[in-house]
């Protein structure tokens, strides 16, 4: 070994935690193939819908396997790595015949949507480093948005802007029509009505509704979207960066990290001219409320409609959290926490607790709700810093419902594990969490078999997001427990952690076969990790990388086994720890944090093993 070494020797009886986790991971194992059966078809191609027309709805069919490579990179089989590569290829495929993908890329679309779908690719470099196909999508996609795709023009460089909302591999999408919206108008029918100008805004209910469905209503509420909305830049493009920012992982080539910081000074710029608020619409000449009567609310995905707050704080938070990983300078992170301490300074008092708004309209803040701590939990712990703990104290001060986990948390999405339980451990607290994620993930997965066992309906008749709460591959609370992270924010975030493992044996990521770990401590300066090696025969080689993407450094440390403490001399992104049949340790690892460029690369297996 050319790296750092610490060797384990001695059996002991695994705690039920470890010979927990070992279970579960291989039940998720098993129970991907009864999904990949009802799923798919020969060739991988979903078995819906043989007609699609909408916008929307792509983004449901990649998220129906997106947590795939993820679990891969916790310690999941071969088998996972390869389906999740050939479902991305035939998903793809078979919504290029649908029509609302081209090249490889969605046509035309918000990124709302395109967050939710390609993480994926993240997770498939991160899954098999240096691979040429993986290199040239990123080149490929990041060029549609940074100016060097002809067909796709949605880069202004002069305003440093996108020109629409909509955008994909089409360029911006400026005009919209009915087959675009035709499959949501019943569900948009139970939003609030996009515009205020719109029959029924009149009656002083800045919730009212309009129904989508009526045709000479839809004919109003289209000539509006086209004249106002999707003309101009939003701040939900800002998600946008984390595809740059996957290219620049791939190559280091440094015009996409400057992409990712202008476009985010851009926005940070705006705030500045809109009295500390980011406007959620900005016109083609870069005027703010230029296609809105000078409101600077009202905008698609924006601070009214339809899901208000987060449609700026979560991109806000994404753009922030690249350019802190490409620079280690934290205070990019501003952008998001300047809406934070903005959305809080407005809050009142109900019933005796403290409401914040959630939308602004022509009648000011309202739809006041209790602060999510979301957004607050992710900066704290990328950040480390005293700044976000104290915003975090100020807003909420008792954490003691954080504890809980919702025993079905891996329905819908690609299963978003909500990171409270997880912060409330890595406080100190909750003790009981390593047993509680991974009931919950098996109660989670055991109910995506249920459905898939009961599901007999027409593949004509799916909804585009039916197979997403069949997916027992749920591997977030997994992801959250062993490296140490908040897990990546689900919309357009990157995976950024404490720690990422690799079997030395096998050269590829994820724990090693039999091997267990649990991360039961993280700050700005160290890692406290339990690893276990389940397996009473077999001794196992593994890597440990300081960062997801080799961003940090070890730089020293001890390993704890029974009441003998041993230093670790290391200075380095990598350590090798061996562990004997049986074995387990403890080890407390000193961290240099953003210490190296970021990248896909992975180990360099030559150095590391010397052949």
């Amino acid at each position: 070994m050319n790296v750092a070494h610490v060797g384990i020797e001695g059996r002991r009886a695994a705690p039920n935690w470890a010979i927990g986790q070992r279970h579960l991971i291989g039940a998720m194992n098993r129970a991907a193939h009864s999904f990949v059966r009802h799923a798919t078809r020969e060739d991988g191609s979903l078995k819906q819908r043989s007609v699609w027309t909408s916008m929307d709805g792509t983004d449901n069919g990649y998220e129906a396997f997106m947590s795939f490579p993820l679990f891969y990179l916790v310690g999941g089989d071969d088998h996972i790595r390869t389906t999740a590569r050939h479902e991305w290829e035939a998903i793809t495929a078979q919504y290029e015949d649908y029509g609302t993908v081209d090249r490889g890329f969605v046509t035309g679309f918000d990124w709302f949507h395109h967050s939710e779908s390609y993480p994926y690719i993240y997770y498939l470099s991160m899954s098999e480093p240096g691979r040429a196909d993986d290199l040239d999508r990123a080149r490929a996609y990041a060029a549609m948005y940074i100016g060097d795709d002809p067909l796709a023009p949605n880069w202004d460089a002069d305003r440093k802007m996108l020109r629409s909302p909509l955008n994909g591999s089409h360029g911006p999408r400026l005009e919209t029509t009915l087959t675009d919206w035709d499959y949501h108008r019943p569900i948009l029918a139970n939003y609030l009505a996009p515009f205020e100008d719109l029959p029924g805004g009149d009656a002083g209910d800045p919730h009212f509704c309009v129904d989508w469905t009526d045709d000479e209503l839809f004919d109003q509420i289209l000539q509006r979207v086209n004249e106002r909305m999707t003309h101009g830049d939003v701040p939900l493009n800002l998600s946008s960066t984390s595809l740059v920012t996957h290219a620049y992982l791939h190559t280091g080539d440094d015009r996409y990290r400057q992409w990712v910081l202008d476009y985010l000074q851009a926005w940070m710029d705006r705030r500045d001219a809109n009295n500390g608020i980011i406007p959620d619409n900005v016109g083609p000449s870069g005027e703010i409320g230029e296609r809105m009567d000078g409101k600077w609310w009202g905008g698609y995905y924006g601070w009214r409609w339809p899901h208000g707050a987060r449609n700026i704080t979560e991109p806000a938070f994404v753009a922030g959290s690249c350019a802190a990983l490409m620079t280690g300078d934290l205070s990019w992170l501003d952008l998001c926490r300047s809406q934070l301490d903005s959305l809080w300074a407005l809050r009142r008092e109900e019933d005796g607790d403290w409401k914040v708004p959630a939308r602004h309209s022509d009648g000011g803040w309202f739809d006041f709700r209790d602060p999510d701590p979301w957004l607050y939990i992710h900066l704290a712990y990328l950040s480390q810093s005293k700044e976000d703990r104290d915003r975090l104290d100020e807003v909420f001060p008792d954490r003691s419902h954080f504890a809980g986990l919702p025993p079905n948390w891996g329905a819908g999405k690609a299963g978003i594990c909500p990171p409270k339980a997880w912060h409330v451990w890595n406080e100190g607290g909750n003790p009981g969490f390593p047993n509680q994620v991974q009931e919950t993930t098996l109660t989670s997965m055991h109910r995506a078999l249920e459905q898939i066992e009961s599901d007999e309906s027409d593949p004509e008749a799916r909804e585009c997001y039916h197979f997403q709460k069949m997916n027992p591959v749920v591997p977030e609370g997994l992801v959250q427990l062993t490296m140490g992270t908040p897990a990546a924010l689900y919309n357009g975030g990157l995976l950024q952690s404490h720690l990422m493992y690799y079997d030395i044996e096998r050269r590829r990521p994820g724990l090693p076969e039999g091997m267990a770990a649990r991360v039961e401590r993280v700050d700005d300066q160290s890692v406290d990790v339990v690893l276990v090696n389940t397996d009473d025969v077999h001794g196992h080689l593994l890597l440990l990388q300081a960062g997801a993407f080799g961003e940090h450094s070890f730089t020293g440390g001890s390993a704890q086994t029974d009441d003998v403490t041993s230093q670790v001399g290391v200075n380095d992104p990598h350590l090798s720890v061996d562990l004997g049949p049986g074995a387990q340790t403890r080890l407390h690892l000193q961290i240099r944090r953003f210490a190296h460029r970021p990248c896909y690369d992975g180990p360099d297996w030559e150095r590391i093993t010397g052949v």
